[in-house]
C-alpha cells in the first residue's frame, strides 16, 4: 500500500532573497529532509557504517518544477512517495504545499533519484551497491510501483 511520507516548516529569514520569496535551492534540501523523515519512520539511519565501509545515498537525479512562490514565515509541506525501488536506487516523487490559506497551494512538484553507496576505507572510492534486503523490502511496502 502506498504511503505518503509528510515534512512540514516554516520557511526561514535565511531561505529568502532580497525580495523575501524563498530560493530555489532550498526545494531541494526540504526534499531531502523528507526523506530523512522517511528513513528515521522505518528505523534507518541515511549514512552509516557497515562493517567498517561508510554507507549512504548520492544523489544521482534531481528535478523541479515550480508552481507559486513561497516568502519568508510560510508554512510549508512536503509530501514524498516512493516511486520505484530497484537493486541500487530508489526513485522519489514530492509535491510542496504552501499551508494557511482555505486550501494548500501547490507550489512545486519533484523528483529523486538516490542510490545505494559505500565508500572504500582506503581509497575513498565511492561506488553503488545493492540495497539491504531489509530495507529494500521496508521501502517495496510504501511504493507507488511494486
Amino acid at each position: 500500500m502506498p504511503t505518503t511520507t509528510r515534512y512540514r516548516k516554516r520557511v526561514e529569514f535565511s531561505e529568502t532573497d532580497m525580495a523575501g520569496i524563498a530560493h530555489f535551492t532550498n526545494f531541494f534540501r526540504w526534499m531531502e529532509a523528507a526523506e530523512a523523515e522517511l528513513f528515521e519512520s522505518l528505523g534507518t539511519p541515511l549514512i552509516e557504517t557497515r562493517n567498517g565501509v561508510s554507507c549512504g545515498w548520492p544523489r544521482v537525479r534531481v528535478q523541479a518544477e515550480f508552481h507559486a512562490p513561497v516568502q519568508f514565515r510560510d508554512e510549508i509541506e512536503v509530501e514524498l512517495t516512493v516511486k520505484q525501488v530497484k537493486i541500487r536506487a530508489v526513485e522519489y516523487a514530492f509535491r510542496i504545499f504552501r499551508l494557511g490559506g482555505e486550501e494548500p497551494v501547490h507550489v512545486a512538484t519533484g523528483a529523486m533519484t538516490t542510490v545505494f553507496a559505500k565508500r572504500h576505507p582506503e581509497t575513498g572510492a565511492i561506488e553503488s551497491a545493492s540495497i539491504p534486503d531489509e530495507l529494500t523490502a521496508a521501502l517495496e511496502k510504501l511504493a507507488v510501483h511494486q
